[in-house]
C-alpha cells in the first residue's frame, strides 16, 4: 500500500513542479494546425476517393 501511495505523491508532484504546460497563445496556435491539417488530409483523401470511383466506374463500364 505504501508503494501506491509513494507513486500518487511523485506523480502529483512530477505534474506540478517538473512538467512544462502550454501557454493559451501556444495552445490555440496548435490547435488551429492540428485542425489545418486534418482538414487538408481529409479533402485529399476525398479526392483521392472520388478519382478511384470513376476509374472504378470505367473499368466496370468496360466489361459489362
Amino acid at each position: 500500500m505504501n508503494s501506491i501511495i509513494t507513486y500518487c505523491k511523485e506523480s502529483y508532484d512530477e505534474l506540478v513542479h517538473k512538467v512544462t504546460w502550454p501557454t493559451n497563445k501556444e495552445l490555440t496556435a496548435q490547435a488551429i494546425l492540428v485542425l489545418s491539417a486534418s482538414i487538408i488530409i481529409a479533402l485529399v483523401v476525398g479526392a483521392m476517393d472520388l478519382v478511384f470511383e470513376e476509374f472504378m466506374k470505367l473499368v466496370y463500364s468496360l466489361f459489362n
